[in-house]
C-alpha cells in the first residue's frame, strides 16, 4: 500500500488534500503520472493545508447556493459547439474544459472545469455529463454537441 495526498479530486476515493492509502500500481500507473496525488513525505503534509485552502477558495460558499447551482445546470441543455466532419465525427474529443466554457457562456453559472466527469465524446448528438458542484451536491448536466459552421 502507497500513502499518497490527493492533489484534485478523485470520484469515489477523495478529495484534494486528503491523505489516503491505495494499492501501489493504483498510484505508480494512474494518480502519479496524471497529476491526481503526490508522494506522502513529512514535508509534503506541510502542503496539505495549501491544498486545502485553494479548494476552499474554489468552492461554491454554501450548500443553498450548491443546490441552487445545480437546479440551473439540470434546468436546460447546454450546446457545446466543437470541430466535426461530415459525418459528425469530432475532430478530438470533447474536453471538461469546453463543457465548463459552455456552461458559463449559457449563462448558468461558473464550474471549475476539476469537477466535471463526461464520457467519451466521439461525435455529435446528446450526451450527459456530471458536475460535482458541492461535496454534497451532484448535479447532471445534459449536453448537445454540435458541429462548428463551416466557413
Amino acid at each position: 500500500m502507497a500513502k499518497i495526498i490527493l492533489t484534485h479530486e478523485v470520484s469515489g476515493l477523495g478529495a484534494a488534500g486528503d491523505i489516503v492509502e491505495v494499492k501501489n500500481g493504483y498510484a505508480r500507473n494512474y494518480l502519479l503520472p496524471r497529476g491526481f496525488a503526490i508522494v506522502w513525505t513529512v514535508g509534503g503534509e506541510k502542503q496539505v493545508e495549501s491544498i486545502k485552502a485553494a479548494r476552499a477558495a474554489r468552492a461554491v460558499a454554501n450548500l443553498e447556493e450548491a443546490q441552487a447551482l445545480a437546479a440551473s445546470l439540470k434546468s436546460q441543455p447546454v450546446k457545446v459547439t466543437v470541430k466535426a466532419g461530415s459525418n459528425g465525427r469530432l475532430f478530438g474529443t470533447v474536453k471538461t474544459a469546453d463543457i465548463a466554457a459552455a456552461v458559463e457562456a449559457a449563462g448558468l453559472g461558473k464550474v471549475d472545469k476539476r469537477n466535471v466527469e463526461v464520457s467519451n465524446i466521439k461525435s455529435t448528438g446528446n450526451y450527459t455529463a456530471t458536475v460535482r458542484v458541492h461535496e454534497d451536491v451532484v448535479a447532471t448536466v445534459r449536453l448537445q454537441v454540435v458541429a462548428a459552421a463551416k466557413k
